[in-house]
């Protein structure tokens, strides 16, 4: 224990000439250090509860709203070689203006005179088309001629079997005629032999009545083959008609195959001719083509294939064009983990690369040039490098971005979220919650009870309507 002394200075004179008290006597400044540190400890309080804009930090680059807007490539839409250049880098161009000419590289299309040719080929090919249909109209017209004479041959045929018919029937009945005059011969001839031999009849009678028997039967037997040949030439007549008529067939069949023939080929030289008017078509859309020309008013960026005599294939970048007009915007990439928190019309804030800007995070309020956007489009797709595109346009009723702006130039964009105190966003960012994310679980059991409270209306009307039916 030390031995000290129970004895109290009574006033500050006592002490004045002693060494050891001086060294060891309290600065006035201690007070003021306290009093300081109390002061920025209140501060730090009511800075806690001042309130901080959640945002989402992203860096992108200038683009163009609109796709067409944007610096296109373009192509030789076939290959070539570069004859003449009509531009140079930097120049303005309008719509439809040269800018390279190429020549021809492959030897199908060597001939200068080739769409005139292929013209010409077109043309003997209508002229044999045309032909084709002469000799179709030819052999109709042949065939119903023949169909005519067919007609008429059968109806001629026909009158002859009418005739033979007829002639047939009067033969028939000479011969019955030529029968009934033989019985009657007959009998004068037994009647007058009987006289003859009883010595009634004279040799003379006799003989004139066999002579007549013999003419009877003379005249019979050239009745029936006058009936025979009747017969005949009825059956010839017939056989005529059915050879006419499977003759005509055969002929009129022999015509249709021929029209039918003229017809296939008169539709191959029309399939031939559609070809070559395609390949006519395609000729003459390739010799548009050896120019290439610009498809919008704008300034030529760079010449990607330069020099005289370089071979461009077909589809290969010749130069690139950015368009005269055109409405900036700001293509940036969030990480997946923001993405959710992005919607389309979010406030976005741009600091642009070249233009001085003071940016106080959370406090858009107080920051010093920098642009205001707002979320037109998001990607449904993720990027390449790992994160989702987000464009964002030029904010209405703000101030309007830079002229001097070029596409292609860097931004880094702070997209706003909710405004929060301090403290919730200190204690988020240490326990590592994303932004806004009891917010949605609120709006979301919000919206479980709404549709929980929508599903119990439309049961209890379920529960109703039959009582309503059966009263």
């Amino acid at each position: 224990m030390l031995n000290l002394s129970n004895n109290e200075v009574q006033c500050a004179a006592d002490m004045k000439g002693l060494l050891a008290p001086n060294r060891t006597q309290l600065s006035h400044w201690h007070l003021s250090f306290r009093n300081l540190l109390l002061i920025l400890l209140g501060i730090f309080l009511i800075f806690l509860f001042l309130p901080w804009t959640q945002n989402v930090h992203a860096d992108g680059k200038v683009t163009t709203l609109r796709p067409e807007q944007r610096p296109q490539t373009i192509h030789a839409t076939i290959s070539g070689r570069i004859e003449h250049w009509y531009v140079t880098e930097g120049q303005f161009v309008k719509k439809g203006d040269t800018i390279v000419h190429l020549s021809e590289v492959k030897s199908d299309y060597f001939d200068p005179q080739l769409v005139e040719r292929v013209g010409n080929q077109v043309d003997a090919k209508r002229g044999a088309i045309e032909s084709y249909r002469g000799k179709v109209g030819a052999l109709e017209t042949q065939i119903g001629a023949m169909e005519r004479e067919l007609v008429n041959k059968i109806s001629q045929i026909r009158n002859k079997i009418v005739q033979a018919t007829l002639k047939v029937q009067s033969d028939s009945i000479k011969v019955l005629q030529s029968e009934i005059d033989l019985q009657i011969a007959q009998r004068q001839f037994n009647g007058t032999k009987a006289l003859y031999d009883k010595g009634l009849k004279s040799l003379t009678e006799f003989e004139e009545k066999r002579l007549k028997l013999q003419e009877m039967q003379t005249k019979i037997i050239a009745a029936q083959n006058q009936y025979e040949s009747s017969r005949n030439d009825w059956a010839i007549y017939r056989s005529e008609l059915q050879l006419a008529s499977n003759e005509y067939a055969n002929k009129i069949a022999k015509a249709q195959s021929d029209k039918f023939s003229t017809l296939s080929d008169q539709y191959d030289a029309q399939g031939s001719v559609n070809k070559l008017e395609i390949e006519r078509e395609n000729y003459a859309q390739r010799a548009g083509f050896y120019f290439i020309v610009a498809p919008q008013d704008g300034y030529i960026v760079k010449a990607i294939t330069p020099g005289i005599g370089e071979i461009v294939k077909e589809g290969y970048p010749v130069v690139s064009i950015q368009p005269k007009d055109y409405q900036l915007a700001v293509e940036m990439y969030v990480k997946p983990l923001d993405l959710p928190l992005i919607s389309v019309g979010n406030r976005v804030r741009f600091m642009f690369d070249g233009w001085p800007a003071f940016f106080f995070s959370g406090w858009p309020g107080v920051s010093l040039g920098t642009f205001a956007g707002n979320v037109v489009a998001i990607d449904r797709n993720i990027s390449a490098n790992g994160k989702f595109r987000v464009l964002v346009g030029p904010a209405d009723k703000e101030h309007p971005w830079p002229i001097q702006l070029q596409v292609g130039g860097g931004a880094k964009g702070v997209a706003f979220l909710n405004d929060v105190p301090v403290w919730y966003e200190l204690w988020r960012i240490l326990n590592g919650f994303p932004a806004d994310l009891y917010k949605d679980v609120q709006k979301a059991s919000e919206t479980k009870k709404e549709s929980g409270g929508m599903e119990e209306k439309e049961e209890e009307l379920k529960l109703k309507a039959p009582i309503k039916n059966a009263k």
